[in-house]
């Protein structure tokens, strides 16, 4: 779309953007600091790029430290977006953007699961009680139209932004960014995208 977009993925102790992605043998630029790869056009940070082969065991502070310094390091060019790909439920990670990088805006995602309903809406009431700003909930793996997610939503004053299809040929593509970009779970995506980004704008200028 025209976008200059970084993505920093903050799930240090499964990541798996790289699978996505299909990266292999990248290591970050050292050059007073850490220059991000270029990844399919995206600016990528890792912890995987540190340390592909080795399991990373950590736990509490750890984290926390982990994430100031890659905050810290690395030296994004000028971008349009900076995607933070966390983990899910509430953990160190959640906790440490909402103090470290004050700016954010929050968009959840949620398959129509009342279990990951369950531990979606435990963070939507931890980041309504903190005041974050959030965009709204993305409904994703939906095999058909329900209105559960739209329901507890509306409960609680947040936006439903949309669904997105259960596509069974995704994960054949994974890795494949030409086989993923061809996908229905990417038709949705861009249907998407649009609405995001209006509300991501309309976000910024009231702050």
């Amino acid at each position: 779309m025209g976008r200059r977009v970084g993505l920093l993925d903050l799930d240090l102790t499964s990541p798996s953007t790289h699978l996505i992605l299909g990266v292999d043998g990248l290591q970050p630029i050292e050059d007073k600091g850490i220059i991000p790869p270029r990844v399919h056009g995206l600016s990528y940070i890792s912890i995987v790029l540190f340390s592909p082969e080795e399991l990373i065991p950590l736990r509490g502070v750890d984290i926390s430290n982990a994430i100031i310094e890659l905050l810290a390091i690395t030296r994004w060019e000028d971008l349009d977006y900076l995607i933070v790909d966390m983990p899910p439920g509430i953990g160190d990670e959640v906790l440490d953007i909402i103090r470290l990088m004050g700016r954010s805006f929050f968009l959840l995602v949620s398959t129509p699961s009342p279990l990951a309903l369950e531990t979606v809406g435990k963070l939507l009431f931890l980041l309504l009680e903190l005041k974050a700003p959030i965009l709204g909930v993305v409904e994703n793996m939906a095999t058909k139209p329900t209105s559960e997610v739209k329901r507890r939503l509306e409960e609680l004053e947040v936006a439903y932004l949309g669904a997105i299809g259960y596509d069974p040929e995704l994960d054949d593509a994974l890795g494949h960014v030409d086989r993923v970009m061809r996908t229905r779970f990417m038709e949705d995506v861009g249907k998407l995208a649009g609405e995001v980004e209006s509300r991501l704008h309309k976000g910024v200028h009231r702050q």
